[in-house]
C-alpha cells in the first residue's frame, strides 16, 4: 500500500502539477484509510472491497467528521483507486458506487468592513516582529491571498513600483494581483526597518521571514492573526480566510465585477467565486427585513 501511495502521489506531482499543500491533503487522506485497514488487517490492496469502504465510512461519522472533510477523504479515495485502475494495479473499483454525503450550503464567514478597520488600525508594535505583523494582515486583506500564498511570497515575486505580486496557487499556476497604496507602503517599511533585524546574516528569499530569519510556518501566523482578532474586538475566532472572503465580498460591495474578482482570488471556475453574491444577497435581505414596514 506504501509504495502505491507514493507513486500516486508522485504521479499528482510530476503529471497534474498539484501544489505541496494539496499533496499534503491527499496524503494525509490516504494515511488516515491505511491506518484503518492496518487496524482491520486488510494487508492486500485487492482484499478492499465496497464492504470495507462502508465501514471506514461509518467510523468517519462515529468520529464526528465533518461532511465536508468526509466528502474530500471519499474524493481523495476516488481519485486514488481510479489511477490504480487505470494503471491495471486492480480489476475491481471499490469506490465506483460509493456516493458522497450532501453538503448543506454554507456561505462562508467574513467581517465587516467595520470589523476590518478595527483590525487593521490596531497596533501589532513598533518592533520588527509588530511591523510585520501588521504588513502581512494588510497585505492579505488588500489582496485575498490564502495563508500559503501569503506566507510563501519571494521577495522578488512583489513588484512595489508597479504596484502588482505574482501568487503561486493551486496547482502551481501563477496569477498577477494588483497591491493597494497602503499595503505598498507598509511593504517598503518592513523591507526597510524590519526585515533586515530579522534576517541577520541569513539569506533567505522569502519575503515574510520569522526572528530565526526562515520563512514562516501557516499555524504561526494564524494564532498570531487570531490573538490580534480578539484584540480588535472581534468576537469570532479570526481566521485568515475569513480576510480572504471579506476582501471578496467587500470588492463585490463596491462594485467590482465578477470576472476580476475570480482572477484576483485565482478560482479556476467563476462558480467559486459567484459564492461571494450569495453573501450580497444576503446582506440586502437583511436590510430588507430590518427597514421594510412590511419586512
Amino acid at each position: 500500500m506504501d509504495s502505491l501511495v507514493d507513486n500516486f502521489l508522485n504521479y499528482l506531482s510530476v503529471e497534474k502539477g498539484l501544489s505541496r499543500n494539496s499533496l499534503s491533503a491527499y496524503a494525509n487522506d490516504l494515511k488516515r484509510f491505511s491506518a484503518f485497514l492496518k487496524e482491520k488487517e486488510v494487508t492486500a490492496i485487492e482484499q478492499i472491497k465496497q464492504g470495507e469502504v462502508i465501514l471506514f465510512l461509518e467510523q468517519l461519522h462515529e468520529q464526528g467528521l465533518a461532511v465536508a472533510s468526509t466528502t474530500r477523504i471519499i474524493s481523495t479515495l476516488r481519485t486514488f483507486f481510479k489511477y490504480l485502475s487505470l494503471e491495471g494495479v486492480i480489476h475491481h473499483d471499490p469506490f465506483a458506487h460509493i456516493v458522497s454525503p450532501k453538503k448543506g450550503f454554507r456561505l462562508p464567514s467574513t467581517l465587516s468592513p467595520q470589523e476590518v478597520d478595527a483590525l487593521l488600525a490596531l497596533s501589532k508594535g513598533e518592533n520588527p516582529i509588530g511591523i510585520r505583523d501588521d504588513t502581512m494582515i494588510e497585505l492579505l486583506y488588500a489582496t485575498g491571498l490564502r495563508v500559503s500564498e501569503l506566507i510563501s511570497l519571494s521577495i522578488s515575486s512583489v513588484n512595489l513600483e508597479a504596484g502588482f505580486l505574482v501568487a503561486s496557487g493551486k496547482g502551481a499556476k501563477d496569477r498577477v494581483v494588483p497591491i493597494g497604496e497602503i499595503a505598498i507602503s507598509k511593504i517598503k517599511n518592513y523591507m526597510a526597518n524590519a526585515r533586515p533585524k530579522l534576517s541577520g546574516k541569513v539569506y533567505c528569499e522569502t519575503l515574510f521571514i520569522s526572528q530565526q530569519g526562515k520563512g514562516m510556518s501557516r499555524q504561526s501566523f494564524w494564532k498570531r492573526l487570531k490573538n490580534y482578532g480578539y484584540a480588535a474586538g472581534i468576537t469570532r475566532s479570526l481566521t485568515p480566510h475569513m480576510l480572504r472572503h471579506s476582501f471578496a465580498t467587500h470588492l463585490l460591495s463596491g462594485g467590482a465585477d465578477l470576472r476580476s474578482v475570480q482572477l484576483m482570488l485565482g478560482h479556476a471556475d467563476i462558480s467559486t467565486t459567484q459564492i461571494y453574491t450569495h453573501l450580497e444577497r444576503k446582506h440586502l435581505k437583511d436590510v430588507h427585513k430590518k427597514s421594510h414596514p412590511r419586512g
